[in-house]
């Protein structure tokens, strides 16, 4: 620790996050990146950009990165005015934190969730509670009342457990007198998106990213979805911030990937596919595995502790993420790879368990 720290930052407990290990042909199963490249369309258009165009990097980027936001927006049935880009949806939400939630009440999210939420909370000096999952893991949306703020991610993180929009539209009017801010990182691999609900809820922001259902986790790019006075927060925010926080291929390449639609659906549906052949794989071997609706599973052998099933995968070149945390201690989040991918991954637990 440093002298010269501020009294905050001796009080900060960061983020940790998924290993990016530097040994070359490694099962990686570990991060929720997605098992298949961005579209096409996305690798011609960079190639393009570059060889066409390279001499513009010397220029900044649209601060506003317009013409992605109306893509986003005609994407999602909204207005431009209702969309807002950051540098992936970890800024986005970091925005939305410091715009909405100090408040004099609690912010409110769930004990096993998104490891970033009580960071952000610390970062900004925000008081929040931490509401308990029901014993099967579920998000009780009556749980959540009287707030500061909420938010949730759906699916949650790491469990994969979907909460239907009748519950996040309760969750929404028990909770008019704040924001509710459902995170839906993976909300393509099996959820129906709350953006459906924006235009009757004021308080409801959606967030979204692209590094995992479209593949660009290595460009940074996430968005928000809200009512014009709710984005127009997190704009004064970022422009108080960063002015430029999305850069120029960044925000080509996020376009390119929504104009897509085949590969993005052909992916997602892959992903969905391998799922549900992973879960019943493991089943067989005598996991218990949660109900996923994203691109990862969250499962608990029977008679073998997880930190050593985790260890036992690594040495075997496999590396899934186990998080080691009360209630969670026996649970390994798998990400679902491609299919030589999990293959491999069932081998080397056929080599662990019985």
């Amino acid at each position: 620790m440093s002298k010269y720290w501020s009294k905050q930052v001796h009080q900060l407990h960061p983020y940790v996050p998924g290993e990016q290990p530097k040994i070359a042909n490694l099962v990686k199963l570990n991060t929720n990146e997605s098992p298949y490249g961005p579209s096409p369309k996305v690798l011609q258009l960079l190639r393009d950009e570059l060889v066409e165009r390279g001499d513009d990097l010397r220029l900044y980027p649209d601060p506003t990165s317009q013409s992605l936001v109306h893509t986003i927006a005609q994407y999602h049935g909204l207005q431009d005015n209702q969309v807002f880009v950051g540098n992936g949806s970890d800024e986005v939400l970091a925005h939305a934190f410091n715009a909405f939630f100090i408040q004099t009440k609690p912010l409110l999210f769930p004990d096993i969730s998104y490891s970033f939420y009580p960071v952000y909370c610390g970062l900004y000096g925000i008081d929040y509670r931490a509401v308990p999952l029901a014993e099967d893991f579920s998000i009780e949306a009556a749980d959540y009342r009287e707030a500061g703020g909420v938010i949730l991610p759906n699916p949650n993180a790491p469990t994969g457990m979907l909460l239907s929009l009748a519950e996040i539209e309760e969750l929404l009017q028990a909770n008019r007198q704040c924001v509710v801010i459902i995170d839906e990182a993976y909300v393509n691999f099996g959820g129906q998106s709350a953006a459906s609900l924006i235009d009757r809820y004021d308080n409801l922001l959606v967030v979204q990213t692209l590094s995992k259902s479209r593949a660009l986790a290595g460009m940074r790019v996430g968005f928000a979805l809200g009512h014009a006075d709710l984005i127009d927060g997190l704009v004064r925010v970022k422009d108080s911030f960063n002015s430029y926080p999305v850069d120029r291929l960044a925000q080509l390449a996020a376009q390119a990937s929504f104009e897509d639609e085949a590969h993005f659906q052909v992916s997602c549906q892959a992903v969905i596919r391998d799922r549900e052949l992973l879960v019943a794989a493991l089943a067989e071997r005598g996991f218990h595995v949660l109900p996923s609706s994203a691109n990862f599973v969250f499962a608990a052998h029977a008679s073998k502790a997880a930190a050593d099933i985790a260890v036992g995968l690594r040495a075997q070149g496999v590396i899934v993420r186990h998080f080691n945390k009360p209630r969670i201690d026996n649970f390994l989040r798998i990400t679902i790879g491609t299919p030589e991918q999990n293959t491999a991954l069932l081998a080397a637990l056929d080599r662990l368990v019985d």
